[in-house]
């Protein structure tokens, strides 16, 4: 079964709170392209420097394939 939207976001964001602690402070984009679920932490404030995570989540099994973080 494919994974979700929700479950990609959900796997980043599990990850993304382990490694930042509160990820209140990010929009969360997710979006699926041709290698995975691309799922992009940024800050809602645009004037605050610095930026979130970044993950490449496989479309089939939910695992984290990539991941940066930026600070």
């Amino acid at each position: 079964m494919p994974v979700s939207a929700e479950k990609a976001a959900e796997v980043a964001k599990a990850d993304a709170k382990a490694a930042y602690g509160d990820v209140t402070e990010f929009e969360i984009d997710v979006s699926l392209q041709q290698d995975g679920w691309h799922v992009d932490f940024r800050l809602k404030k645009e004037h605050l420097n610095g930026g979130g995570p970044h993950y490449l989540i496989d479309p089939r099994s939910g695992r984290i394939k990539w991941k940066r973080y930026d600070q």
